[in-house]
């Protein structure tokens, strides 16, 4: 899977997506990415790359041309055009389910505002789809777009383990995940549940299944609107709840 970054500060991308899962993922060739710097596609030699906004107000607003230019370093050439996805403020909240859609994708170039964001004009001109991390404002894209990048790659096959190593976690199936425990046995006078090592995989496993509904409904009840929930389990929200 290839994802290409158009962005300001380059470095600040593979300052965090060089290492751990991420940056093996990246040496075994399984993720490729690339940050590609706006400024070096500027068309004057201050490498400047925003201007004051026609509207009037505070702040600066990204020119089009430069962004236009990097990204026609990307998809001049191609035979096809690669899902383009602008993160903003103003877009689809990104989830789980979103992720699990993206991981579809061959090739996602990542647009990255700054400023007070970019010519509307651009955005229409190559934009996809817009994406948001939340309903907040941060000072630019890159820490979304590390946010889109790193939950995407790990769904992509073989970056991790084995699939079971999302597929239990939280909000891939509707629920949060269930309390999980290691060594030692008893830390601080606490017990690991005696389920956990009962031996017993069947009962475990409903145990999970128990602790994950539980978890939901004590800290995120919104999510059981959508959750895939068994008769069972509901049977379990409505004791709890009465």
């Amino acid at each position: 899977m290839r994802f290409d970054v158009l962005t300001l500060f380059p470095a600040m991308l593979e300052a965090v997506l060089g290492d751990s899962i991420i940056g093996r993922a990246r040496a075994k060739g399984l993720v490729e990415l690339n940050f590609i710097d706006i400024r070096d596609y500027t068309e004057n030699k201050h490498r400047r790359v925003d201007d004051y906004p026609y509207s009037g107000g505070g702040g600066m607003l990204m020119e089009p041309q430069p962004v236009y230019n990097a990204y026609m370093s990307v998809a001049e050439g191609l035979s096809y055009k690669p899902l383009t996805i602008y993160m903003s403020p103003q877009g689809r909240v990104f989830d789980q389910h979103t992720a699990s859609e993206l991981a579809g994708e061959e090739h996602i170039i990542l647009l990255c505002g700054h400023y007070e964001g970019i010519d509307q004009r651009v955005i229409d001109e190559i934009v996809d789809m817009e994406l948001s991390i939340g309903d907040f404002v941060l000072t630019g894209g890159e820490i979304p777009a590390m946010a889109v990048i790193d939950a995407v790659s790990r769904l992509v096959p073989g970056v991790l383990a084995a699939s079971t190593s999302y597929e239990n976690e939280s909000h891939y199936n509707g629920l949060l995940e269930y309390p999980q425990y290691t060594h030692p046995r008893q830390w601080h006078g606490r017990e690991v549940p005696p389920i956990l090592i009962s031996g017993n995989h069947a009962k475990i496993e409903e145990w999970k299944r128990e602790q994950s509904v539980i978890n939901t409904l004590k800290k995120r009840p919104d999510m059981l609107k959508k959750a895939e929930l068994t008769d069972k389990d509901r049977a379990l929200i409505d004791k709890l709840n009465s």
